[in-house]
């Protein structure tokens, strides 16, 4: 059995009888800016952090010290 257009077009009325057009376009607006958040936060360059520092020298530089 497959979903057939009228199934479709009764889901979709039903959620628009439910949710109300606003509520749908503002959620929809919600979404696009979390993927513009998204793809802005993955287009920044890693190189912008700084160098990690490695643990084991860090100890050694406090025992050092003591």
């Amino acid at each position: 059995m497959s979903i057939g257009i009228w199934q479709i077009a009764i889901v979709v009325i039903l959620v628009v009888l439910l949710f109300g057009r606003g509520k749908i376009s503002s959620l929809m607006g919600d979404v696009a800016k979390g993927i513009k958040s998204f793809k802005k936060g993955m287009a920044s360059d890693i190189t912008d952090e700084p160098e990690p520092k490695n643990i084991s020298e860090e100890k050694q530089d406090s025992n050092n010290k003591d």
